[in-house]
């Protein structure tokens, strides 16, 4: 640690808003005492025990983690299905609706077809009785 001798400090610039400090650390002497050791930290030698328990824990998690991209990939599957047969359901209703729209438009169409042909043929009659009745009196 820094003894307040071995520091200096250098105001940079005073604002409203605050100040601005530099801090300047002297150089520490040749004979001075380290506080944190140079040379890093050995860490222990693992035993096989140890690294055949991380392979394993690694491999559970891999495989774990597998089981969950095929879980969301199944679901995504069964989620398609799902909109496919909505749509594929949605289509046939609409056709049926269509068709049954058609089958009505078309027995108006014949129903009013064969009311205009009856009226027609009753003014035929009509006439034909007319042209009847008017040679009878000629004659």
């Amino acid at each position: 640690m820094a003894h307040a001798a071995d520091i200096h400090i250098k105001e940079l610039s005073r604002r409203a808003s605050g100040q601005a400090f530099e801090l300047i650390l002297s150089p520490t002497s040749p004979d001075a005492k380290v506080q944190f050791p140079l040379s890093p930290v050995m860490k222990k030698e693992t035993s096989l025990d140890e690294i055949i328990k991380k392979l394993d824990a690694a491999d559970e998690r891999r495989k774990n983690h597998e089981a969950e991209v095929l879980k969301q990939l199944a679901e995504k599957r069964e989620h398609e299905r799902e909109v496919l047969q909505r749509a594929l359901d949605d289509c046939s209703n609409l056709s049926k609706t269509t068709q049954e729209k058609i089958n009505q438009k078309m027995e108006a169409y014949k129903d009013n077809r064969e009311a205009r042909l009856a009226a027609l043929d009753k003014k035929f009659k009509d006439k034909d009785k007319k042209i009847e009745e008017l040679k009878k009196t000629r004659s």
